[in-house]
Protein backbone atom coordinates (compact mmCIF):
# COMPACT_ATOMS: atom_id res chain seq x y z
CA UNK A 1 0.00 0.00 0.00
CA UNK A 2 1.76 3.60 -1.22
CA UNK A 3 -0.07 5.53 1.40
CA UNK A 4 1.66 2.73 4.29
CA UNK A 5 5.28 3.69 2.81
CA UNK A 6 4.17 7.60 2.84
CA UNK A 7 2.83 7.37 6.35
CA UNK A 8 6.11 5.32 7.32
CA UNK A 9 8.45 7.80 5.93
CA UNK A 10 6.84 11.13 6.88
CA UNK A 11 5.89 9.60 10.83
CA UNK A 12 10.03 8.64 11.13
CA UNK A 13 10.68 12.40 10.15
CA UNK A 14 8.10 13.70 12.65
CA UNK A 15 9.86 11.11 15.12
CA UNK A 16 12.80 13.16 14.69
CA UNK A 17 11.90 16.14 14.76
CA UNK A 18 9.48 15.76 18.20
CA UNK A 19 13.24 14.04 19.40
CA UNK A 20 14.97 17.11 18.94
CA UNK A 21 11.69 19.09 20.60
CA UNK A 22 12.05 16.73 23.70
CA UNK A 23 15.97 17.67 24.14
CA UNK A 24 15.10 21.50 23.75
CA UNK A 25 12.36 21.12 25.82
CA UNK A 26 14.65 19.65 28.67
CA UNK A 27 17.65 21.70 28.51
CA UNK A 28 16.60 25.13 27.15
CA UNK A 29 13.26 25.63 29.30
CA UNK A 30 14.11 22.59 32.29
CA UNK A 31 10.78 21.33 30.82
CA UNK A 32 10.19 17.59 31.79
CA UNK A 33 6.50 16.50 32.16
CA UNK A 34 5.36 17.28 28.85
CA UNK A 35 8.75 16.88 26.84
CA UNK A 36 7.81 13.22 28.23
CA UNK A 37 4.49 12.93 27.43
CA UNK A 38 5.13 14.06 23.71
CA UNK A 39 8.30 12.17 23.39
CA UNK A 40 6.56 8.84 24.22
CA UNK A 41 3.05 9.95 21.87
CA UNK A 42 4.89 11.52 19.07
CA UNK A 43 7.49 8.58 19.18
CA UNK A 44 5.03 6.17 18.88
CA UNK A 45 2.84 7.10 15.53
CA UNK A 46 5.69 5.43 13.69
CA UNK A 47 6.44 3.01 15.76
CA UNK A 48 2.98 1.39 15.65
CA UNK A 49 2.72 2.43 12.10
CA UNK A 50 5.50 0.38 10.88
CA UNK A 51 4.28 -2.38 13.47
CA UNK A 52 1.09 -2.14 11.14
CA UNK A 53 2.98 -3.27 8.09
CA UNK A 54 3.45 -6.27 9.35
CA UNK A 55 0.80 -7.13 10.79
CA UNK A 56 -0.74 -10.89 10.81
CA UNK A 57 -3.91 -9.98 9.38
CA UNK A 58 -6.26 -6.54 8.05
CA UNK A 59 -7.68 -6.93 11.67
CA UNK A 60 -4.32 -6.34 13.35
CA UNK A 61 -2.91 -3.94 10.25
CA UNK A 62 -5.97 -1.74 11.32
CA UNK A 63 -5.58 -1.94 14.99
CA UNK A 64 -2.04 -0.93 14.88
CA UNK A 65 -2.81 2.32 12.61
CA UNK A 66 -6.14 3.31 15.13
CA UNK A 67 -3.30 3.11 17.93
CA UNK A 68 -1.16 5.51 15.87
CA UNK A 69 -3.63 7.47 15.21
CA UNK A 70 -5.14 7.88 18.68
CA UNK A 71 -1.06 8.87 19.30
CA UNK A 72 -1.35 11.87 16.58
CA UNK A 73 -4.16 13.06 18.29
CA UNK A 74 -2.32 12.75 21.52
CA UNK A 75 0.70 14.75 19.99
CA UNK A 76 -1.44 16.93 18.78
CA UNK A 77 -2.68 18.05 22.11
CA UNK A 78 0.90 18.30 23.29
CA UNK A 79 1.75 20.57 20.69
CA UNK A 80 -1.04 22.63 21.38
CA UNK A 81 -0.66 22.76 25.14
CA UNK A 82 2.95 24.02 24.55
CA UNK A 83 2.07 26.74 22.79
CA UNK A 84 -0.47 27.77 24.97
CA UNK A 85 2.05 27.85 28.16
CA UNK A 86 4.71 29.74 25.65
CA UNK A 87 7.20 26.82 25.76
CA UNK A 88 6.95 26.75 21.32
CA UNK A 89 6.53 30.27 19.68
CA UNK A 90 3.29 29.84 17.21
CA UNK A 91 5.50 29.03 14.43
CA UNK A 92 7.43 26.37 16.05
CA UNK A 93 3.85 24.85 17.49
CA UNK A 94 2.35 25.96 13.97
CA UNK A 95 5.36 23.79 11.59
CA UNK A 96 4.93 20.73 14.21
CA UNK A 97 1.11 21.10 13.85
CA UNK A 98 1.57 20.87 10.01
CA UNK A 99 3.25 17.60 10.19
CA UNK A 100 1.07 16.47 12.28
CA UNK A 101 -2.26 17.19 10.99
CA UNK A 102 -0.34 15.98 7.44
CA UNK A 103 0.05 12.81 8.93
CA UNK A 104 -3.17 12.57 11.03
CA UNK A 105 -4.78 12.67 7.23
CA UNK A 106 -3.07 10.08 5.85
CA UNK A 107 -3.70 7.95 8.79
CA UNK A 108 -7.70 8.65 8.03
CA UNK A 109 -7.60 8.05 4.29
CA UNK A 110 -5.82 4.86 5.08
CA UNK A 111 -7.84 3.41 7.58
CA UNK A 112 -10.79 4.77 5.40
CA UNK A 113 -9.74 2.05 2.29
CA UNK A 114 -8.51 -0.80 5.18
CA UNK A 115 -11.43 -0.94 6.48
CA UNK A 116 -13.43 -0.59 3.13
CA UNK A 117 -11.15 -3.43 1.64
CA UNK A 118 -11.98 -5.67 4.82
CA UNK A 119 -15.68 -5.37 4.63
CA UNK A 120 -16.04 -6.22 0.99
CA UNK A 121 -14.20 -9.44 2.00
Amino acid sequence: MASSSVVLEKSLDFAARIVKLSQYLSKEKHETIISKQIIRSGTSIGANANEAIYGISKSDFIAKLQISLKETAETEYWIRLLMKTDYLTEQEGQSLLKDCLEIKRILISTLKTAKAQKSAT
